[in-house]
């Protein structure tokens, strides 16, 4: 498949029409995606309709947008009016949206085609793509492996070639540490950056949506129609728009680069994986680089409170999902308390765990012990960050400890599940703005991904940076 940037301009130089792009994709998603389970619905005919829309449009000699007849997949958790919305959970299965998520509007206004929706851990709550109540997402590199997650769908597609840009969202890693899995780009940008209306709510202070592409280019492609603050959301930032794609530029010299001694000592660490971004950083320095270490003191503290404050705002959030609200509601209830309980029997066992943990983290007299406590650690692990941007330009560490594990292995083990986000949640409890991209695979040739991160509303650095070691890495 084409990237997207060349088919926006093979459709705007009328190489290619907006129906053959999509018929394309659609033939490429039968041909695929049964062995790889990233879709769970596909818009065929509303997409059909948006691609008949635009060459109405080019014949017209009309403008078009910056994403003419690219076809994109949304997370199963983005609201797109008049389709099914339902979190990859069984409570929520024919629930159809009623309105369009900021981000959805951005994306028909520019011209992009939306494809269909894409499988996730339920509630965007898992690490590996197999808590979905509609089967599991497989790696397209190796099917016998997880595709990480929750976003397992979106960047399942995006890797196996069905579709050039897909959308997720991530709480603590589950755009970056996927994309990290199967050799993808995967952003996160800084908290308030894209627009959170229409996303539902995992984690308030946390969730954040973002792009997922099999480039650089791509990736700053779609940032600049979806980086724009939106008075629809109450946390969207004010802040300057940019042409992320237009302002790309190859060139890291005298940019100081920042190493977290921590993480890097961490026990739990793949050696390849380290080997391999190590190798990064050797290729940027030969690119005029500074390579500088810095020490967060309190980042061993971030997967203990990123857990607390995701399952107590998990818990609130999900709270309206009774049946009576929004929910799947039991028929053969006898009572009320009856009839909440196997109404919320609907949710998988990841779910109940991390709603369990956070009704008792919110609980009378251990909200000071536990949520309160854990937010101040947050503001510890942020200060740790505003410390360490002031010696360096970015920071970067491995996404992931480790490269795609088996089906199975590690989804009985919580500890080692939650190990998955180590390196990415700190990011989100920062509100800073991350980056994934390849850095090579390990003597499995399962990928391996470096982590760039920025400091707050850094993005342009951050994606010249990553473009620059997506082209000397090749």
């Amino acid at each position: 498949m084409s990237t997207a940037h060349e088919i926006v301009e093979l459709i705007k130089t009328e190489k290619l029409s907006p129906t053959q792009v999509l018929k394309e994709t659609l033939r490429t998603i039968k041909e695929k995606d049964g062995d790889i389970n990233a879709f769970l619905e596909i818009f065929e005919k509303s997409a059909m309709q948006q691609a008949e829309n635009l060459e109405e449009k080019i014949s017209k000699k009309a403008v078009l947008g910056k994403l003419a007849g690219v076809p994109i997949a949304i997370k199963d958790n983005i609201a797109y009016k008049g389709h099914k919305l339902s979190c990859g959970s069984k409570m929520l299965e024919n629930f159809v949206s009623t309105y369009n998520s900021t981000v959805v509007e951005k994306l028909l206004k520019e011209d992009a085609i939306i494809i269909g929706r894409t499988n996730m851990d339920e509630f965007a709550m898992g690490s590996s793509g197999e808590t979905s109540a509609y089967g599991i997402t497989k790696n397209p590199i190796d099917l016998e492996r997880v595709p990480g997650g929750s976003s397992a769908g979106s960047v399942a597609a995006v890797a196996s070639g069905m579709v050039p840009i897909a959308l997720g969202s991530d709480t603590g890693g589950s755009i970056r540490q996927p994309a990290s899995f199967c050799g993808v780009v995967g952003f996160k940008p800084s908290y308030g950056k894209i627009s959170r209306y229409g996303l539902v709510a995992f984690s308030s202070s946390l969730d954040q949506i973002g792009p997922i592409t099999n480039n650089v280019e791509d990736c700053a492609l779609i940032s600049s129609v979806l980086c724009e603050y939106d008075k629809k959301d109450s946390t969207s930032a004010n802040e300057p728009t940019h042409d992320y794609f237009a302002t790309l530029k190859h060139d890291v010299k005298s940019l100081k680069i920042g190493i977290i001694k921590e993480f890097f000592e961490m026990e739990g660490l793949n050696p390849e994986v380290k080997e391999k971004v190590l190798a990064g950083l050797e290729k940027l320095k030969k690119e005029g680089a500074k390579i500088v270490e810095v020490s967060l003191p309190n980042i061993n503290l971030s997967p203990e409170c990123y857990q607390i404050i995701c399952s107590s705002e998990a818990s609130s959030n999900l709270s309206r999902f009774d049946g009576i609200r929004y929910g799947l509601a039991s028929k053969n209830a006898t009572d009320l308390k009856d009839f909440y309980k196997k109404t919320r029997a609907n949710f998988g066992e990841e779910v109940k765990r991390r709603l369990m943990v956070g009704a008792y983290s919110l609980s009378a007299g251990y909200y000071d012990e536990y949520y309160l406590k854990a937010k101040k650690v947050q503001q510890l692990i942020k200060k740790d960050f505003e410390h360490a941007f002031k010696k360096v330009d970015i920071i970067v560490t491995p996404t992931s400890p480790f490269t795609a594990f088996k089906i199975g292995d590690k989804i009985t083990d919580i500890l080692q599940m939650y190990l998955c986000d180590i390196y990415t949640s700190s990011v989100n409890l920062a509100g800073i703005g991350g980056i994934s991209v390849n850095c090579g695979q390990d003597k499995n040739n399962l990928p391996i991904g470096i982590h760039f991160i920025c400091n707050q509303f850094d993005e342009k650095l951050l994606l010249n940076t990553a473009y620059t070691f997506e082209r000397i890495n090749k």
